[in-house]
């Protein structure tokens, strides 16, 4: 009779690498700015921030509305969208790129237009959405601010327009450029009736965004870091055949050379509106 009895045990089978991948995909991410690895959970608790290095991420259109508003806002003008006046056609079809950006941001356009509450004070906010199409200005976007500009002069109600563009949009020609005459001109009136306009430029504002609202703000506010200007850094580098200096077009490099009013961490920025609106209707 057998003292001991040997268990066979079947040999575990290594678990293979692309189930492992599997299992972790999407949970990490890189830091663009210190190129650490961040936990995707703890950068969406920190605002979208790196904790090492403090680099913003790109937030979208209604994870802005989210950070600046309080709940509940009412989404203004939804079903504005823009057309293919040209018939343009680069790599593929203009009509096509506009489906396709439809179908995957459930949006009309490259901006959401909300009336809410702003740390209890009502404001009216356009956000844009920079992976529609580059967040381009085009006829719909610019229809889109103009209404929302003229609701405020309507209600006596503060404006908050955040960019994040690329410019105005090629597909549609001068009438993507029309946009930024016809924006202005209803600042414009904004600022004849007295209601104050607070412009928060994100990385990217470029192009005919920045020609046109994001720098006529009564307060122009910037993220850190973030890239702001009208043509592209390589495209100036080779007009002028120079070297551009450290930081150029930089929102700090901005503020140095007052272009703007204030450069403001991601977590402080509502704080900051809402100090600002109080000091503007005083």
């Amino acid at each position: 009779m057998a003292w001991f009895k040997r268990s066979k045990k079947s040999i575990e089978q290594p678990t293979p690498p692309d189930e492992r991948r599997v299992k972790t995909e999407g949970l990490w991410t890189k830091c663009t700015g210190c190129r650490a690895i961040v936990w995707k959970k703890d950068l969406e608790a920190n605002a979208h921030v790196c904790a090492k290095c403090q680099h913003h991420f790109r937030l979208n259109a209604r994870q802005r509305l989210e950070l600046l508003m309080d709940g509940h806002w009412i989404e203004h003008d939804a079903q504005i969208a823009s057309n293919d006046p040209l018939h343009f056609v680069d790599t593929r079809p203009y009509t096509d790129r506009l489906k396709e950006a439809r179908r995957k941001l459930g949006m009309s356009d490259a901006v959401l237009t909300a009336e809410g509450l702003l740390s209890g004070r009502p404001v009216i906010c356009c956000s844009m959405e920079f992976a529609f199409i580059g967040g381009s200005m085009g006829a719909a976007v610019g229809e889109k601010v103009t209404r929302a500009i003229e609701r405020c002069v309507e209600h006596k109600m503060p404006l908050v327009i955040v960019s994040c563009s690329g410019g105005a949009r090629m597909m549609e020609g001068t009438l993507s450029l029309m946009q930024l005459a016809k924006v202005s001109a209803a600042l414009a009136q904004l600022d004849e009736v007295g209601v104050p306009f607070i412009s928060v430029l994100t990385d990217p504002t470029t192009g005919g965004v920045t020609a046109s609202y994001a720098m006529l703000g009564d307060l122009n506010i910037a993220e850190p870091g973030a890239l702001i200007g009208f043509a592209g850094p390589r495209v100036i580098e080779q007009t002028i055949r120079q070297k551009l200096p450290e930081g150029f077009q930089r929102s700090e490099f901005l503020l140095e050379h007052g272009f703007l009013d204030a450069v403001v961490h991601r977590k402080e920025l509502k704080g900051y509106i809402a100090s600002a609106l109080d000091s503007f209707l005083a």
